[in-house]
C-alpha cells in the first residue's frame, strides 16, 4: 500500500537526524583516538627544538601554584597501637619524634602536662648547664669567727662533701673531703702565732633557705634512704653510710656535717649554728666536682640528692631566691633559653619526687632533639644517660629490657622515672633502620611495678619501627 504524505515527511526527518548523529559520532571518535601523524610530529619537534608547519597554539594561562609546596609524606605502616593499649600502662601518654626531621611520628596526649617522676632530672640538668655552666663547682669554706678561737664552716651547697678519709671514695667519686678542709684550716690558723686554739665552731647553712623538705614529698623517701633535707651544708648527702647509694638520712644534716668537721679539727670544740661575720678572713676552701660530672652522677643512678643540689644552685645563681618556691621561676627561665615552648611546665623540686611537677612529653622530645645534636653543652646530658643493657645505671638492672625487649639493648639512651603514681621513660633511640628518634612515655595513675616492662616493650616497638612508625 502506498504511504500517505505525512508518513513520507516523517521518514525524511528521521533520515536527516540519523545523518547528523552519525557525523557527531565521527567527530567524537576523532577527539578520543590516538594522536595522528601530524600531532606526533609536532610533539617530536617540540622535544627536539625543530620547527613544524602547524598552526600556533592559543596561549593558556598558568594555574596558580601554592607559595610553599607540601613535602611528600611517607605512608607509615608499622603500628604499636596494640602495645599502647597494654593495661599496665594505665593512663598512657607518649610522643615520638624523628630527631633528624623534627616530624612527630607518634602522639598520645603529647602536649598534656603531667608528672614526670625522675625524668624531671633531665630538665634540672639542662637548667644547670644553662645557668651554672658545665665547669661550675660548689664551694664549702671556713672563715674566721667573730670571737677569739672561733671559726665558721660555711656551706656553699655542696651536698657531696664527704666525711670519709682522704683516699677513700664515697658514692660520689672525686668529692671533696672534710679532713682535707680541716687540714687547710688548721694550717692557716696556726700560721698566725697570735691566734688562740680553736675552741668554737659555728655552722652557717644560710646559702639555702628552708624548709629543707618539700611538703609534697613522702617521708618514706627519707627513711628508705633516697632523699635528705636540702641544706647548703651537709656531708655525703646526709647518708648514714657514705659508701651506699641508698642509706637512711637524718633529721639534722647540718649537725651531722658539723660533727664530722669538729672531729677532723681534733675535737674539743663547741658547735653552734649561726652565720659568718661580714668580711671574715677565709682560712680554707673545698670544691665539689664540676656540674658536668655531677649531672652524670645524678642521671645514671637517678640520684635525688644531686638533682636537688643542682636545682637549688640554679635558683640562687639566677637571683630567683634560695627556696623550693624559687624553682618555678628559675628553672623555667633557664629552659626558655633553649627556644622550646615551656607552656604548662610546673617545677616543684629538682628530683621529680613531687606529684605536683608537670611537663608535657612534647617538651621532652624536643629537648632531646637538642641533646641528641649536642647543642651547646647539652651533650653532657647525653653522656650521662643510662643505656638499655648497659654496664651501669638504671637501665642495666635485671628487670629492664629483658626477653624480646633486649633487641633494643645498646640503642636506647634514656632517663627512667618512678613515683607511686607513675612510671616514665624518656630519651633517645637509635632505631633499627638507623633513624634517630626522641621519645617520652608516661604510665600514670593506678600503676604497679610491671609498668616498667610495658614501657620497655613499647620503646622496643619504637626501635623496631624506626621512621616507619605509624600514629595509628
Amino acid at each position: 500500500m502506498e504511504e500517505s504524505k505525512p508518513r513520507k515527511r516523517l521518514a525524511a526527518v528521521l533520515v536527516a537526524v540519523a545523518v547528523l548523529l552519525g557525523a557527531g559520532a565521527v567527530l567524537i571518535g576523532a577527539s578520543t583516538r590516538a594522536p595522528d601523524a601530524a600531532a606526533t610530529a609536532s610533539i617530536a619537534a617540540a622535544n627536539t627544538g625543530a620547527s613544524v608547519n602547524v598552526p600556533a597554539a592559543e596561549p593558556v594561562s598558568e594555574r596558580p601554584v601554592p607559595a610553599t609546596a607540601s613535602d611528600a609524606r611517607n605512608l607509615r605502616t608499622c603500628s604499636v597501637s596494640a602495645l599502647a593499649a597494654d593495661p599496665r600502662l594505665a593512663d598512657f601518654q607518649a610522643q615520638v619524634v624523628n630527631a633528624s626531621t623534627g616530624e612527630v611520628l607518634f602522639d598520645r596526649g603529647g602536649d598534656t602536662s603531667s608528672r614526670t617522676a625522675s625524668v624531671l632530672k633531665v630538665l634540672t640538668s639542662a637548667a644547670a648547664l644553662e645557668v651554672l655552666g658545665p665547669d661550675y663547682r660548689a664551694t664549702t669554706t671556713v672563715v674566721t669567727g667573730s670571737t677569739p678561737g672561733s671559726v665558721v664552716l660555711v656551706g656553699g651547697g655542696d651536698l657531696t662533701l664527704t666525711r670519709l678519709p682522704t683516699g677513700t671514695e664515697s658514692v660520689y667519686p672525686g668529692a671533696a673531703h672534710v679532713d682535707e678542709l680541716a687540714r687547710q684550716t688548721l694550717a692557716a690558723w696556726r700560721a698566725n702565732p697570735a691566734n688562740p686554739p680553736i675552741t668554737s665552731l659555728v655552722l652557717d647553712a644560710s646559702f639555702f633557705g628552708g624548709p629543707g623538705w618539700e611538703p609534697s614529698w613522702d617521708e618514706l623517701e627519707r627513711n628508705a634512704g633516697s632523699m635528705p633535707d636540702v641544706t647548703a651544708l651537709q656531708v655525703d648527702g646526709d647518708r648514714d653510710d657514705p659508701s651506699r647509694q641508698s642509706s637512711s638520712r637524718s633529721a639534722d644534716p647540718v649537725g651531722r656535717a658539723g660533727a664530722a668537721f669538729a672531729a677532723a679539727l681534733g675535737g674539743g670544740v663547741s658547735v653552734s649554728v649561726g652565720t659568718a661575720p661580714a668580711g671574715a678572713e677565709q682560712l680554707a676552701a673545698a670544691r665539689s666536682q664540676p656540674v658536668s660530672v655531677l649531672i652524670g652522677q645524678s642521671l645514671i643512678v637517678s640520684d635525688n640528692t644531686l638533682a636537688e643540689m643542682l636545682a637549688r644552685l640554679v635558683a640562687v645563681e639566677s637571683g630567683a631566691g634560695n627556696t623550693f618556691g624559687a624553682l618555678q621561676e628559675s628553672v623555667v627561665a633557664a629552659l626558655d633559653a633553649y627556644g622550646i615552648d615551656t607552656t604548662g611546665i610546673i617545677i616543684r623540686d629538682g628530683s621529680g619526687l613531687s606529684d605536683d611537677n608537670a611537663v608535657p612529653p612534647s617538651y621532652l622530645t624536643r629537648l632531646f632533639v637538642k641533646i641528641n645534636a649536642r647543642d651547646g653543652d647539652l651533650g653532657v646530658i647525653f653522656d650521662g644517660l643510662p643505656i638499655a643493657g648497659g654496664p651501669t645505671g638504671s637501665l642495666s638492672y635485671s628487670d629492664r629490657f629483658t626477653g624480646d625487649n633486649a633487641v633494643a639493648d645498646g640503642a636506647v639512651f634514656a632517663k627512667t622515672g618512678w613515683i607511686d603514681t607513675g612510671y616514665t621513660l624518656s630519651g633517645i633511640i637509635r632505631a633499627a633502620d638507623g633513624t634517630p628518634l626522641t621519645f617520652a612515655v608516661y604510665a600514670l595513675g593506678d600503676v604497679s611495678d610491671n609498668a616498667k616492662q610495658a614501657l620497655d616493650t613499647i620503646t622496643a616497638g619504637f626501635f623496631r619501627c624506626g621512621d616507619n612508625l605509624s600514629n595509628s
